[in-house]
């Protein structure tokens, strides 16, 4: 392959990436906010959204650190929330060319998020590693420069800004929910048992020795548990609800 078709399709896949990298600016900015109101520091706060392409994964984290759980609290809640990672990688691995070696899997499964996940799977044919390259790269410098900028805003705000700007991120939440929810009885199910074991952990005393990162692992597999329990998906049918 020529150095002009291999730059084409970088620049392709970067050009995929902007409306990705542009929503992840303005998110990662609440996440910065809200990882210093926290307690953590600039430097900290950035390296978590540079080493860590997961919202969901990071604001659970922030939650479990802000606590003062353990470690093994802190891996079990990431590998119970992201675990879909994992099985988002292994149907787009289906969809690389032979092109890719093993240090280019690895390098773009660091990437994979649902947005470009849906972006590079929703292509008719087989993706290059430039391709993953280029769609991959501007997502992960506006996560990182978004938290940056959130977080250097988070020193020097007002408390009453930080509050209402630290809440940005929950909102992003919200509007991939609800719209859902709306649509689909399974989800709507799910969302409220979520919110249901949610405040049974949080408000019954008897409930009180489980910390917060514990609540998240256990609101996750009850939830998803009771959606897959309910409504499982029949034989054949192939696309979610």
């Amino acid at each position: 392959m020529t150095k002009n078709f291999l730059r084409k399709e970088f620049f392709k896949g970067f050009k995929d990436g902007i409306p990705i990298g542009l929503g992840y600016l303005s998110v990662s900015f609440g996440f910065g906010i809200m990882a210093v109101s926290s307690g953590l520091s600039i430097l900290w706060t950035v390296v978590i959204s540079m080493t860590n392409l997961t919202s969901a994964g990071q604001v659970a984290g922030i939650g479990v650190i802000s606590a003062g759980g353990s470690y093994f609290e802190m891996a079990l809640a990431q590998l119970v929330i992201n675990i879909r990672y994992a099985l988002m990688s292994l149907s787009l691995s289906q969809k690389l060319d032979e092109r890719f070696t093993l240090f280019s899997r690895l390098a773009v499964s660091f990437g994979i998020t649902d947005e470009i996940f849906a972006v590079a799977s929703g292509k008719s044919d087989e993706v290059s590693k430039e391709y993953m390259y280029g769609l991959i790269s501007l997502p992960f410098v506006c996560w990182s420069t978004g938290t940056l900028l959130g977080a250097c805003a988070g020193e020097v705000l007002p408390p009453m800004i930080k509050a209402a700007l630290g809440i940005a991120i929950y909102g992003m939440f919200v509007a991939i929910v609800v719209p859902a929810a709306r649509r689909s009885v399974e989800i709507l199910f799910v969302v409220c048992v979520s919110i249901m074991i949610s405040c049974v952990l949080k408000y019954i005393p008897l409930f009180s020795f489980i910390s917060d990162g514990f609540s998240i692992i256990i609101t996750t597999i009850i939830a998803a548990a009771s959606g897959a329990f309910f409504f499982p998906v029949k034989p054949g049918k192939e696309d979610s609800p």
